[in-house]
Parts: C-alpha cells; sequence; structure tokens
C-alpha cells in the first residue's frame, strides 16, 4: 500500500505503536490519552500541541483509509483506537519499534535507534539495527525508510521513514545550513505547529498516567455497576419464590 501521511496523522500512528508495545495494557487509547500522548514533551521530536478537533479531523482521515479503527472495549463506555498498520505492511516487532521511532523523532543514526528502542525492542547491536533498517528498504517487499545524506562533521550516517513527506533540509542546524546561528524563522501554525521548548515534561506525563488511571476506574466501576445489577436480579428471582 502506498501511504503519505501528514504530520499529525504520523505523529498518530506512531502514538498508537507505541502504546501497543510498551503499555498493552492500556492500548487501544481513549482521545485523551492519544492527545495526551501527541502533545508530550518526552521521546517526540519536533514537540506538538494538538487541539482536540486536530486529533479528531487526522483520526477520521486515517479511519478512512483503513489505518485507524475505532472500537469499543468490553465494559467501557469511552470509544477507543488502535492502529492498523497492517493494512501498509506485516512488520515485524523489530521493524515496528524501529519505524516507531522514526515516526515519532524523525531522522535518526543506527546507534540512537538501538538506544531508543529499548522500550520496545532490545536489540542486541547496531548491527542487528542495520539489518532491520536493510528490510525496511528492500525494493521488492516495499520501501519504508531511507538513509539521508550525511551533514557535514556528522560520521555517522542518519535513517528517515518514508510514510510521509520529509525535508532532510528541517532536520539541520541553522550552521549545517550555511546560515548564521541566530537567522529567524516564521513561528509554524496550524497543523505544523510546535512548541520550542521541552518544559514539564514529568507534569504532563504524571497527567497522562493520571487519565489512564481514571480511565481504568471508570471501567471497573463500569463493571461492577453489572454485577450488582445482576445480583440483584437474582436476589428478585430468589425473593419471589417465597412469595
Amino acid at each position: 500500500m502506498d501511504i503519505n501521511r501528514i504530520p499529525i496523522e504520523i505523529r498518530i500512528l506512531g502514538v498508537l505503536m507505541e502504546k501497543q508495545m510498551t503499555t498493552p495494557d492500556y492500548y487501544p487509547m481513549s482521545l485523551n490519552a492519544l492527545i495526551l500522548g501527541c502533545n508530550q514533551k518526552s521521546n517526540r521530536d519536533p514537540v506538538m500541541e494538538l487541539s482536540e478537533t486536530e486529533v479528531l479531523d487526522a483520526l477520521q482521515q486515517l479511519r478512512n483509509d483503513h489505518l485507524v479503527w475505532q472500537v469499543r472495549t468490553a465494559g467501557s463506555r469511552v470509544s477507543k483506537y488502535e492502529h492498523n498498520m497492517k493494512e501498509v505492511a506485516e512488520f515485524s516487532i523489530q521493524e515496528t519499534a524501529v519505524l516507531c521511532e522514526l515516526m515519532l523523532r524523525g531522522p535518526q543514526t543506527l546507534g540512537e535507534l538501538r538506544a531508543r528502542c529499548a522500550r520496545m525492542f532490545e536489540f542486541h547491536g547496531t548491527a542487528e539495527v542495520e539489518h532491520i533498517i536493510g528490510k525496511l528498504m528492500d525494493p521488492q517487499r516495499g520501501i519504508y525508510v531511507k538513509e539521508l545524506p550525511r551533514q557535514p562533521g556528522r560520521k555517522e550516517p542518519r535513517f528517515a521513514h518514508l510514510l510521509g513527506d520529509i525535508d532532510p533540509e528541517e532536520d539541520l542546524l541553522p550552521t549545517d545550513r550555511g546560515e548564521s546561528a541566530d537567522t529567524s524563522y516564521p513561528e509554524p501554525s496550524g497543523k505544523n505547529r510546535v512548541v520550542p521548548g521541552r518544559e514539564q515534561t514529568e507534569r504532563l506525563n504524571d497527567i497522562q498516567q493520571r487519565i489512564t488511571g481514571l480511565e481504568t476506574m471508570v471501567e471497573r466501576i463500569s463493571k461492577l455497576e453489572k454485577t450488582i445489577t445482576a445480583l440483584q436480579e437474582e436476589f428478585v428471582a430468589f425473593k419471589r419464590q417465597f412469595e
């Protein structure tokens, strides 16, 4: 399948893939948890500040293209979302981990991928990562990753995903472009809006964990309500036997 997604859609898919592999007990994801995952400051590059409307619009497009499903889990009153990257290709766990990191953090070296993928899959060395990169660059199967031109002064090549339009120049520092370091750039807006700082990371992660915990509690309460209702019905039926 030919896939070419905008940055918000790539971020959503990356977050869903990440959650499935790192905390499967909290997957599929609710809308609130998904928004927090998209906007969190850690493990994200660029950092985004997406609104609920922007995420919902992107989710609708992904659902239209069968890349995301909206599901209802047993005992839950909240709609949740799961990715359907199988629509693109049958990726292995190792391939999914590498793609996920590239989707969430942008171009990276083999060493960076090895270290950052550890929370999803632990590679034993950069050679193993390179092997997986090679499989993701196989023309017969589909090319999902490419090697970027080596930057001046850097020894290791970097790799980027091909699930959407990328511009290698976007990842260069001003000095790498031959510009002065104090060159001003227009602030992105709309779907590509990013937050330059990485502050309040711990606070945001704490809020995300609390919301996830509250959602789990709501599901448990819903199950308890059903159990209580069933017991009440059994009690009424038992009582009628003596009337």
